[in-house]
């Protein structure tokens, strides 16, 4: 079991940059994977980055590669994903997740834990 808290959300500009914060909390020492995902209304979440349990490996989707970095402190078991030049497009509800497994497919649809959700607003 794995519980999952994002915060760094809120209202940019475009051209503007964002820090997701995605903290962890478990009560075992299963490693996991972390992964970051995009919904808005009306379409599935779409699958943006994930990081391997060590930190080391990691992957973009074509759309954020460039300019979204996903990132791990390990002292305090969170994930970050920064975020840089912004788009009106990139708006939307973010959502960290957790899994067994460090995945790297662009259909990725998430594993087992999810957080509740943080909002990103990019204004044009």
């Amino acid at each position: 079991q794995v519980q999952l808290v994002e915060s760094g959300g809120g209202l940019v500009q475009t051209g503007g940059s964002l820090r997701l914060s995605c903290t962890a909390s478990t009560r075992t020492s299963t490693p996991y994977a972390v992964a970051w995902f995009r919904q808005v209304p009306g379409k599935d979440r779409e699958f943006l980055a994930s990081i391997d349990s060590t930190g080391r490996s990691t992957y973009y989707v074509d759309s954020v590669k460039g300019r979204f970095t996903i990132s791990k402190d390990h002292a305090k078991n969170t994930v970050y994903l920064q975020m840089t030049t912004l788009k009106p497009e990139d708006t939307g509800v973010y959502y960290c997740n957790a899994d067994h497994q460090f995945q790297i497919a662009g259909d990725y649809r998430g594993g087992p834990y999810w957080g509740q959700g943080t909002r990103v607003t990019v204004s044009s």
